[in-house]
């Protein structure tokens, strides 16, 4: 059972890996045009409250007897339709995506696949992810304190990069401001 969980988990981390290759690629295409980069003074928490999710993930399966239950399914499904939206979402976004706040001034605003209908959907993922990545395995304490600590951290990045947009960026008031950051929201 516990190859079948660390091989799904690796799965997990070697896509954000290959993400990590694609934002890198985006982030010097954006300044090499005169992207800004902002919220430099948070990145580094995020990448660590990232890195810790799975080292808290990895630990909790470890030292529990996790087990595929019907909430395993369930979750299973929505951690799915959340990596199709991610998807979705990046390539919405092309070499605008990044994992940093890198801001193309007066470049138009993305309103494109997902952005359509809400600000942040690459965001709604992560917060899906970060919930239920870890119910998969019965790691409730990771999906607790996790959750959490996203919520907190994404309070500071959103405010941080909606700022950067509406400065920056020609028309992002006007396309995004009637739009919910989520769909709760």
């Amino acid at each position: 059972m516990l190859i079948w969980v660390y091989g799904m988990i690796s799965v997990i981390i070697a896509q954000r890996l290959i993400e990590v290759v694609v934002a890198k690629r985006n982030e010097r295409w954006m300044k090499r045009n005169g992207g800004i980069e902002v919220g430099k003074t948070h990145y580094h928490w995020m990448v660590a409250l990232h890195v810790s999710f799975f080292i808290a993930l990895l630990l909790e399966v470890t030292f529990t007897t996790p087990s595929f239950t019907s909430i395993s399914v369930v979750a299973l499904l929505i951690v799915i339709i959340a990596q199709c939206i991610r998807i979705w979402a990046l390539t919405s976004l092309g070499r605008y995506w990044n994992t940093k706040i890198i801001v193309l001034p007066d470049a138009p605003a993305v309103e494109k696949g997902p952005y359509r209908f809400l600000r942040h959907p690459n965001y709604v993922v992560v917060m899906t992810e970060i919930a239920f990545v870890p119910l998969i395995f019965q790691a409730y304490w990771t999906a607790i304190l996790f959750t959490v600590l996203n919520a907190w951290m994404l309070s500071v990045r959103i405010r941080v990069e909606e700022k950067a947009l509406y400065q920056m960026t020609g028309d992002y008031t006007e396309r995004f401001e009637r739009k919910k950051r989520f769909w709760f929201v």
